[in-house]
């Protein structure tokens, strides 16, 4: 999983990061957006443009956000978009 979007990303949802990804990797869950890591192509187009800085490389999440890459795991698990 190249990148990880992470909680603030609950609070904000401005969907920036949606228009600037090349391949279209993003989706809309409930309650935040997700990175599908079979489709992104580790460009970091969206990490630049976050504007609560929710997205991180996954070997750089912080440890207090690390339960969002087992999230993003289980949305696509089931996400049909």
């Amino acid at each position: 999983m190249p990148f990880v979007i992470t909680s603030p990303c609950m609070h904000e949802q401005a969907g920036d990061c949606v228009d600037v990804c090349p391949v279209d990797c993003i989706a809309k869950g409930e309650d935040q957006f997700y990175i599908d890591p079979d489709i992104c192509i580790d460009c970091g187009a969206c990490e630049a443009v976050c504007p609560v800085s929710a997205i991180y490389h996954e070997e750089e999440v912080p440890p207090e956000e690390q339960p969002y890459i087992q999230k993003a795991i289980d949305f696509y698990k089931s996400y049909e978009g």
